[in-house]
């Protein structure tokens, strides 16, 4: 079960969308250093034939020695180190890091605390083609705080843990303890298998019972900032958020656009997502209660930018007679489908918003894994091309339900004229003679404006879709270097107001395209607007094609060529259909056939016919 929010962002493009409809009814190698590190990781796991026995890793002493001194000017540091090293008599080690890495995943972890210090996803780089780093410069931290039976505060991040290496069968296995004695110690325990992003993670004690004050939650906190990774770091930091599983299955997320804070309860995952990329934090047995905050880091457009948002949970741990034993895991990772799915057990797909309500149903159900299909043989941009195609003709019979009904509009048009003209003081015997000839008739004024509302579910579907598609990020096409994100054919010295400080080519071909299309429908749609409520059509006109251009200039590129290409295949169609298909003589005879006819009221009809004879009553009877 999914739970989301309309974000303002996603109001925006509803509102696009449907104003849009609405004009459419009616008218990479290793560096050295990763060489060095991984041949040392490599020598750390030997291939005896002892399988999960722990071994000292080569790199890091591991002999008791005095451990980095602190900067004595900071007297706060200094105070908060010696109680924390002095709190159980901790053993102290060298400041060294640990290095993890398979395929796809490098990390290193820090003797220091015993936290994930860098996270390095290898695949993929970033706009400036520099390696994707989730974790690294100190702009994350994990740590655990405690208070001892005689009440002093602990943090792990001030302590000192020894690693050791081992293995078991592919598997990597890293023990970090910060042991009092030989068999009393706090470990962290990290599990990396071959060729994936999702590595397990352990906390437990041993003999720290009646140590640590069981009156007192024990209480993990977790702290990242996020990287900026795309051209437009304003775009980006619109789909960077935090989202967590809860209740059972519930999936929520703190707002995008603005600062937020929740506390949760029975909390399955947390997620930091930075649009492309996520950092998450799982647990197998639930977590009882979490607070979750994210604070917005992104002031404009800066080109300089470096973080989008600052995330942080605290989530109290319960201990199990009086020791810490918790199963956890960690993902460092693309937000793909594909890699996701794999983790049923924790429904870690969830973690990527293909939409909302019915529209995420039809962007996950048929749209990704359509897709996907296609560009698994076909150019990434010619496969939007092809699923525009099928798209626009499985809709073509709402389209010929759309043009027939503007048709018959237009035939009745002149009557329409004679009716507005001959009433045009009596503005209720005008509504009242206009549906008469309606029902006479047998023309439904709503039957055009029905049929394009059944399309808005798709269009907002793939409004969804196209920026959170990982499928499309860096794919390049014609002229756009990556789908993903906006093309540019100009930079502009300036930055403009909600267009931004470039031009995208994609956006002003569809504008043109909703623009002509619009051109050629207003011939039957002009008199629409001569009714009362009906919009008016000339705005309407050159306003869409308005904000298409606009809005979508910092929109993905893939998007805005989804738009292009199904204007045009709408224009052949509605050519088609005009030209081959529809016959306006033919429904005119109809039109004059159906007047003949007897009609019988329906019961709406005649409640309708009823109300307004009522208020002509009434009005009669005012005037007197």
């Amino acid at each position: 079960m999914e739970e989301k929010k309309l974000d303002i962002n996603s109001i925006i493009g509803f509102v696009l969308i449907f104003g849009i409809l609405l004009g459419w009814m009616y008218l990479k190698q290793p560096t050295p250093e990763e060489l060095e590190a991984e041949k040392a990781a490599q020598e750390q796991v030997s291939n005896d034939n002892a399988t999960d026995v722990e071994k000292q890793p080569t790199t890091t002493p591991q002999a008791p020695v005095q451990a980095t001194p602190l900067n004595t000017g900071d007297s706060t540091a200094v105070a908060s180190y010696k109680n924390a090293v002095g709190a159980f008599g901790f053993t102290q080690v060298s400041n060294g890091n640990t290095v993890l890495e398979n395929d796809v995943l490098y990390l290193e972890i820090a003797n220091k605390g015993g936290q994930i210090i860098t996270a390095k996803t290898k695949p993929f780089v970033n706009h400036d083609s520099i390696p994707i780093y989730l974790v690294k410069d100190g702009n994350a931290s994990f740590g655990l705080s405690f208070t001892t039976s005689d009440n002093r505060a602990l943090n792990t991040q001030d302590l000192y843990f020894e690693p050791s290496l081992s293995s078991k069968g592919e598997n990597q296995v890293l023990s970090m303890k910060a042991k009092t004695a030989a068999n009393q110690f706090l470990e962290f325990r990290y599990e990396m298998r071959p060729k994936e992003y999702f590595l397990d993670f352990t906390v437990r004690s041993q003999g720290l019972n009646g140590v640590v004050n069981a009156t007192k939650p024990v209480t993990l906190n977790w702290q990242l900032k996020g990287f900026r990774n795309s051209k437009s770091v304003t775009y980006e930091n619109r789909y960077t958020e935090t989202m967590y599983n809860y209740e059972g299955g519930k999936v929520d997320y703190l707002s995008a656009g603005s600062d937020d804070e929740e506390v949760e309860e029975d909390v399955r995952w947390i997620s930091y997502k930075q649009h492309f990329f996520t950092a998450i934090l799982a647990t197998k047995k639930n977590f009882k209660t979490a607070t979750l905050s994210s604070k917005n880091l992104v002031e404009d457009d800066d080109k300089e930018t470096i973080f989008t948002k600052n995330f942080s949970s605290v989530v109290p741990l319960e201990l199990e007679g009086g020791e810490l034993s918790e199963n956890l895991n960690w993902y460092y990772g693309p937000t793909d489908v594909a890699v996701l799915s794999k983790y049923e057990e924790y429904d870690l797909e969830e973690t990527i918003y293909f939409g909302w309500g019915i529209f995420g149903w039809i962007n996950r159900y048929i749209f990704t894994p359509f897709y996907s299909f296609l560009s698994g043989f076909l150019p990434y941009g010619i496969a939007i091309i092809i699923m525009t195609i099928i798209v626009r003709l499985a809709l073509s019979p709402v389209t010929y339900k759309s043009y027939l009904s503007q048709a018959k509009m237009k035939v009745l048009k002149p009557e329409i004229t004679e009716i507005n003209e001959r009433l045009k003081d009596n503005a209720m015997k005008k509504q009242q003679e206009t549906m008469k000839l309606y029902n006479k008739a047998g023309v439904s004024p709503m039957s055009g404006c029905i049929p394009a509302l059944l399309q808005l579910p798709i269009f907002y579907a793939l409004f969804m879709f196209f920026p959170t598609s990982f499928a499309l990020r860096q794919k390049p096409f014609l002229w756009a270097e990556d789908l993903s994100s906006y093309d540019t054919i100009f930079n502009l010295p300036f930055n403009i107001p909600f267009y931004g400080d470039h031009v995208s080519l994609f956006p002003i071909l569809a504008s043109i395209a909703i623009f002509f299309y619009m051109m050629m429908t207003t011939g039957q749609s002009m008199q629409m607007q001569q009714q009362p409520g009906m919009p008016n059509m000339k705005f309407i006109m050159y306003l869409s094609p308005l904000m298409m251009l606009v809005f979508f200039n910092n929109y993905a590129s893939g998007l805005s060529l989804y738009y292009f290409v199904s204007n045009l295949i709408t224009i052949f169609i509605m050519l088609a259909i005009k030209n081959y298909i529809l016959d306006e003589d033919k429904i005119h005879a109809q039109i004059q056939e159906n007047k003949k006819k007897p009609k019988k009221e329906n019961k709406f009809q005649r409640k309708m016919r009823e109300m307004m004879e009522q208020a002509e009553e009434q009005k009669k009877l005012g005037k007197r």
